[in-house]
């Protein structure tokens, strides 16, 4: 592991802001200081984002998330300026370029599309630029509706279709959860936290919770299924709490931290 070179990390909504809905500047500041000195160290680094809805939310002073589709895909554009306003001045204190790229259904079930995109990555990333990937929640209402789309709809599918196409060696989901239990660890204090998986068997599939938490759109179903796209395209994918950020380097490094899901090769 200590090979790896690409790595994509998926920061979710329950990492990226605090209960109140608000953005958690103090974690970010965290996550980006801990990813730009991973770059340092010679690794290809790409960001899959998200909280666009929940940046637009408090940026215009709202009590809640809209309800209506259409707000909330106008919310999301303020969202996604602020957020890429926050991951520039925050990156930039380290000197580190990082650049926005969003995506919907079509870039990536499209075969041109899809090589122009990861030409597109190719070039960044050989210029030392991060990436900073989000849904493009302003055109499609993939991740706003989840599951009204074949391809995205959730942005740990989007990190796994983005780690992909970029031929990266690991991808990290950042979340609220340990890992992969093999059980419901609030529900049957029996749980106990799977540290590797290697085949996505019916009785792994069926240890999936429901939904995420209330800001979030995803849960383990959709990580599950990240893990899938992970394991068959040949790269791991690790699972592992947001609480402490310098987990990233232990991931890195190959330590049994959270779950990581690998083929037997």
């Amino acid at each position: 592991m200590s090979e790896k070179k690409r790595i994509v990390v998926k920061l979710g909504t329950s990492t990226l802001t605090h209960p109140s809905g608000r953005l958690n500047l103090r974690k970010m500041e965290k996550i980006v200081r801990a990813l730009a000195d991973l770059q340092g160290k010679g690794n290809d680094i790409i960001l899959v984002t998200s909280a666009a809805i929940s940046a637009g939310t408090a940026k215009m002073r709202l009590s809640e998330r809209p309800s209506e589709l259409r707000m909330k895909m106008a919310i999301a554009a303020v969202g996604q300026a602020r957020l890429m306003h926050i991951y520039d001045t925050l990156f930039s204190e380290y000197n580190r370029t990082v650049a926005q790229i969003l995506l919907s259904g079509d870039n990536v079930d499209d075969e041109a599309k899809e090589k122009n995109l990861s030409n597109t990555f190719e070039a960044l990333l050989e210029m030392g630029v991060i990436p900073i990937v989000n849904e493009n929640d302003s055109v499609s209402s993939a991740e706003i509706e989840v599951g009204h789309h074949k391809i995205l709809g959730d942005n740990d599918t989007l990190s796994a279709i983005v780690a992909r196409l970029t031929h990266a060696d690991l991808l990290i989901l950042m979340s609220d959860i340990e890992g992969l239990y093999s059980a419901d660890p609030r529900q049957n204090p029996d749980a106990r936290l799977l540290h590797e998986v290697h085949e996505l068997s019916p009785a792994i599939m069926q240890m999936a919770g429901g939904a995420g938490t209330l800001r979030g759109t995803g849960g383990m179903q959709t990580k599950l299924a990240a893990a899938r796209i992970a394991m068959d395209a040949g790269f791991d994918m690790v699972i592992t709490n947001n609480k402490r950020v310098e987990n990233l380097y232990d991931i890195v490094e190959g330590k049994p931290v959270g779950t990581r899901f690998t083929k037997i090769r």
